[in-house]
């Protein structure tokens, strides 16, 4: 990266200029330069050289280059193709806020411009276009993909064993739109469980009455 853009910074400046240039500044950390890795070389010098600008002339951080980047999609308005319902696949990429998420599967179940408001085993998230990718289930495994996240979702909370919570994240990654045998008593064990606690709670509170 640092090199293309050393290279086309050559190429689009006069010999007299390559010291004295503001389109000379050049990043200084990899954080800077994150955003732009899967753009073209030509393309990460716009950018580039926007989000200098925009940086006062100065070393941009990595969010004014995130930011640059941003506007370019939406301005290219890339059409958001995915529907209601859909299962896709999170891919992490640079986001942090997905860290963990790699390759769970979520269900669409808000389109927006840009993003979709897709549901996990553990909520709901925005999610950004590039960060999804299609199962292409058929409808029926969708709508039993439905069902199963609408199951481990009744059952999922913090407040469950690191085994039990783990068992369930394992099936919030399933590249399957089915349970195995195994799986489906596991989960309905812990369905059971759930509600004989929930039965017993109400059934305390009616007595404190």
């Amino acid at each position: 990266m640092y090199e293309n853009l050393t290279t086309i910074c050559c190429q689009n400046s006069p010999p007299e200029d390559l010291t004295t240039s503001g389109s000379q500044i050049l990043p200084t950390s990899e954080g800077q330069v994150r955003p732009i890795t899967k753009l073209e070389p030509q393309e990460q010098w716009e950018v580039w050289q926007t989000a200098v600008e925009l940086a006062g002339g100065k070393v941009p951080t990595g969010r004014i280059v995130k930011d640059v980047v941003q506007r370019i999609m939406e301005r290219t308005k890339v059409p958001n193709t995915y529907q209601i319902g859909e299962v896709c696949q999170i891919l992490v990429k640079d986001n942090p806020e997905l860290r963990g998420k790699g390759g769970c599967w979520a269900i669409v179940t808000a389109v927006n411009d840009f993003s979709c408001t897709v549901r996990m085993w553990d909520g709901e998230y925005t999610v950004a276009l590039q960060h999804l990718k299609s199962f292409n289930y058929l409808p029926a495994e969708c709508e039993q993909m439905q069902v199963i996240c609408d199951r481990i979702n009744r059952v999922y909370s913090s407040s469950l064993e690191d085994s039990v919570q783990k068992f369930l994240e394992s099936l919030g990654k399933l590249n399957r739109a089915y349970l195995t045998a195994l799986e489906e008593k596991v989960l309905s064990l812990l369905e059971s469980e759930i509600t004989h606690k929930e039965a017993w709670g109400k059934a305390g509170i009616y007595a404190s009455d």
